[in-house]
């Protein structure tokens, strides 16, 4: 496995994974698949502000991906935050290619000046809220029923990990 900036031949795979994740899970609060010219926007805003889009791949395919945004754009309070996004391919799931990915963001967040991490997850995604915590986050909060998806009220957790000394 490598892990590499993507590249726009890649928002394909990426783009599959995203599609699966939204149709099958309550990682994504939605269920509205993306097109390519929605990804395509995606990355190359994430690219402009000087933040990374990475892949994991194997024998050329696109097994993953992670990146990190913003926290809060506004108000600038909030500029030395950002929260992360990883996804991984459904059948290579479980394989440490999540972590790998996540760990691959904190060297060029440090690089950039941030100092807190966020993850939100889904409250009954219990493996990714433990995935969280091996990586060194900390549960800071839970926003309770304030997502929607497959007919239910969803709880929102945040964890955040410091990177920066």
């Amino acid at each position: 496995m490598q892990i590499r900036d993507a590249g726009e031949g890649d928002l394909p795979g990426l783009l599959g994974i995203y599609n699966e994740v939204i149709a099958n899970s309550t990682a994504i609060y939605s269920d509205v698949p993306v097109t390519l010219e929605d990804r395509t926007r995606w990355w190359q805003a994430r690219i402009a502000s000087g933040y990374p889009v990475l892949v994991a791949s194997e024998a050329g395919e696109v097994v993953g991906f992670s990146s990190f945004g913003d926290f809060r754009p506004w108000p600038p309070g909030y500029r030395f935050t950002v929260e992360h996004t990883v996804h991984v391919r459904h059948d290579c799931r479980g394989r440490g290619i999540g972590g790998e990915l996540v760990r691959a963001l904190f060297p060029p967040a440090r690089a950039l000046g941030k100092h807190v991490m966020i993850g939100s997850v889904d409250g009954s995604n219990v493996a990714s809220i433990r995935f969280h915590e091996r990586l060194g986050f900390e549960r800071a909060g839970t926003l309770r029923e304030v997502g929607s998806k497959f007919g239910r009220w969803l709880d929102l957790v945040f964890l955040q990990r410091r990177i920066a000394p």
